[in-house]
């Protein structure tokens, strides 16, 4: 049977030895250290940990298996633990790609929208590792084609956030010419045009305007940037379209950019196909928040109703925050009700 019939829906194969590859990002002490504590404790379980060749000095896990940075490191790895932001996340990507280790990322950058948990819940989360107590969500990947003014394929990579086709030259507009399925659409001009994953939705396309999609939904993402055009905005088309991005050979130059790791240079009067991948990318996932959840912590949106100001006793949860402070009158809203402006005004007098 092989690696991928035999493995149960945590990702652990019975009967085999447990291995964990570590990716972390090793600038920074306070991840080292994290890290070391993290592999000491899956040794004390019992599971075999990897490390990468090129962050094993500066890991110094005794006991570890170092292994190199190549498409074999997690092979037979149940699953990459993920020390870092997202680029260290997309970056384990690479090396889990291929295989059927599923990725879990503790969040040690700002917004690390891919991690499954924060520093502080590194223990839980390693408890549940052991147990082989958390699910698999299986993410939407592309696939990314180039091809020559004559159709010829010149290369091609793949990306879990998403592939942007950006200009070369920043002093020149890129004209592009837009087709799904093979059908034209339009054209415009514009500085790129991002193809993405509902994973990616909220990655380069949010920043440039597309919308958030829900990781479950199976879609594609069309997100022209910064268009001269009165028709260029996001589209959402099904997971089995094929988009077409044409550069006219009488344009700017163009380059491909998978997930901002991997670019591949489009010819002259090339073009570039983004589908869907064959294979999916495994994330672990040990808590049970909702991706509307997630929505909320990593960016601050405020849940409560627009118009009701009502203190609350007590924190209860989404939807009951406590209301802001006010900056007109400096009134301040602590855990046990309100502080009137002439309290906070003596607290700051004092505190000065």
């Amino acid at each position: 049977m092989t690696e991928e019939e035999t493995v149960n829906e945590s990702g652990w194969t019975p009967g085999r030895g447990r291995h964990v590859l570590l990716a972390v990002h090793t600038g920074r002490q306070d991840i080292v250290e994290l890290a070391q504590r993290s592999a000491a404790r899956l040794q004390r379980a019992g599971i075999t940990v990897r490390v990468l060749d090129d962050e094993a000095e500066a890991l110094a896990i005794d006991g570890a298996e170092v292994v190199p940075p190549d498409a074999e490191a997690a092979r037979g790895a149940e699953i990459v633990m993920v020390f870092g932001g997202d680029g260290t996340f997309l970056r384990a990507a690479e090396l889990a790609r291929y295989t059927h280790a599923a990725l879990m990322g503790v969040n040690l950058g700002r917004v690390g929208f891919l991690a499954e948990t924060e520093p502080e819940a590194v223990e839980e989360t390693l408890l549940a590792i052991e147990r082989c107590e958390y699910a698999v969500e299986k993410r939407l990947a592309l696939e990314v084609d180039v091809f020559d003014a004559d159709g010829s394929s010149v290369g091609g990579t793949w990306a879990l956030n998403e592939a942007s086709i950006e200009k070369t030259e920043r002093s020149r507009v890129l004209d592009v010419v837009i087709s799904i399925d093979g059908r034209p659409l339009t054209s415009f001009g514009c500085d790129g045009v991002l193809c993405a994953t509902p994973t990616g939705s909220t990655a380069y396309a949010f920043s440039a305007g597309g919308p958030v999609v829900w990781p479950d939904v199976e879609a594609l993402l069309l997100v022209p940037t910064n268009a001269h055009a009165l028709f260029a905005r996001p589209l959402v088309t099904s997971p089995d379209s094929v988009l077409s991005v044409a550069v006219p050979a009488d344009g700017n130059r163009a380059r491909v950019s998978a997930d901002g790791r991997r670019a591949i240079e489009v010819p002259i009067g090339g073009r570039v196909d983004v589908r869907r991948a064959d294979r999916s990318v495994r994330i672990a996932r040990v808590h049970s928040a909702s991706f509307g959840d997630r929505l909320v912590a990593k960016f601050g949106l405020p849940v409560r109703g627009f118009r009701d100001s009502r203190p609350r006793q007590h924190h209860q949860g989404p939807g009951h925050e406590l209301p802001p402070p006010n900056v007109l009158t400096r009134d301040i809203v602590g855990a046990d009700g309100d502080r009137s402006a002439e309290e906070v005004s003596g607290a700051v007098a004092h505190d000065d």
